[in-house]
């Protein structure tokens, strides 16, 4: 991972022990679709700045994750998946396990996930 932050590696670590393999997990797919992502704080949360605006975050909660993307557009683009997003914020709804993350396979890009 290219462009770390040591406050997220902290948050990680102290977080709940079902969500540490979760926030690792999307921690890594943030970096691999966008290798110029940068890691920060916001609100406490780990967040990630693309181009110095807010791409996405995750969150960590006692019972379940989150991972959100900042941009309206991407309810669209989220199709289904984005769907569960009521039932907690964020883009995913509650995460408690990997299973409920979309598969790898599917990269969401522009109007379309493919």
């Amino acid at each position: 991972m290219k462009s770390t932050d040591p406050r997220i590696d902290f948050y990680i670590a102290k977080a709940a022990g079902f969500a540490k393999p979760i926030l690792r997990h999307l921690r890594k797919l943030v970096h691999e679709a966008c290798p110029d992502v940068e890691e920060t704080v916001k609100w406490s949360t780990p967040a990630f700045v693309y181009r110095g605006k807010i791409l996405c975050g995750i969150a960590a909660f006692k019972e379940h994750c989150t991972f959100g993307f900042w941009h309206q557009g991407m309810t669209a683009v989220l199709g289904a998946d984005g769907e569960k997003s009521d039932t907690a914020m964020g883009s995913f709804g509650r995460l408690t396990s990997l299973d409920q993350l979309p598969p790898e396979s599917i990269r969401y890009v522009g109007d379309t996930a493919r």
